[in-house]
């Protein structure tokens, strides 16, 4: 005989916004739900852009793997107030980037939605080319990075404006040159990698790892890219950390 008072675990809603350019989209959603499935009580619902409000405000947590997709103004509002009610929102990689792309070739990264990028905390402005960095931990004590070891990673390298009060929780220090963006030269500074950004009674966590490529994702203008690139998606480091930020947003539930 069952017992009914016996508390049973309840239903967490999520919504996973995965889309944008010159990245290999299908191989980050793909990645995503697996983990959210890892846990039987999450259910996702997956969107190419943020224009389902209701779906966001009824979820728990909202996680992010984007290039170039930019919200209406909005639904950057709704994103904000939804995140200072109480919402968490786990951003992924490009999530706060703009791309223009300039007749002299280089790449621009205008400040077009700036209630966005303060909402996020920080904007993607540049980046060396891909190839190996050291990501410290900042801050070791805090839940989501203790035990982490510092590591080496291939991956974009993300220099970034911040556009408020972050707590860095992972980090790495760059001089150097953002080869073929339009802002290319960057002095001796610490670049966040993983931090959180509080809005109200709710967060922001963005981690800035994770780019990926197939061969078909630079089109138009290229219409095959010769090699594959996973970069931090080749490292177990990388997945613990996929894994603790899908447990802090998942704890939403029980604020």
């Amino acid at each position: 005989m069952s017992d009914d008072s016996q508390a049973k675990p309840g239903r967490i809603d999520c919504v996973l916004v995965a889309a944008g350019k010159f990245h290999d989209i299908d191989f980050a959603r793909i990645e995503l739900l697996k983990l959210l499935g890892e846990d039987e009580r999450i259910r996702v619902r997956v969107f190419e852009d943020y224009s389902n409000l209701e779906a966001i405000r009824k979820a728990a947590f909202l996680v992010t793997y984007t290039c170039d997709v930019i919200p209406s103004l909005d639904e950057q509002e709704a994103l904000r107030a939804w995140v200072a009610g109480g919402g968490r929102w786990y951003a992924l990689h490009g999530t706060a980037s703009i791309l223009r792309f300039l007749d002299n070739g280089l790449v621009d990264s205008p400040a077009l939605a700036p209630h966005l990028m303060e909402t996020l905390g920080s904007q993607f402005i540049a980046h060396p080319p891909i190839g190996p960095y050291r990501v410290e931990v900042a801050k070791p004590q805090h839940p989501l990075v203790a035990g982490i070891e510092p590591f080496e990673v291939v991956d974009e390298l993300y220099l970034s404006d911040i556009h408020a009060q972050l707590e860095v929780l992972l980090d790495t220090e760059f001089e150097g040159e953002g080869t073929g963006f339009a802002r290319s030269t960057w002095q001796r500074a610490r670049h966040p990698v993983l931090y959180l950004r509080p809005i109200g009674q709710g967060s922001v966590l963005y981690l800035t790892l994770g780019h990926c490529r197939g061969h078909y994702d630079m089109q138009p203008f290229m219409d095959y890219w010769p090699e594959k690139q996973t970069c931090a998606w080749d490292l177990p480091v990388f997945y613990e950390l996929l894994r603790r930020g899908i447990s802090w947003g998942k704890a939403a539930k029980d604020q």
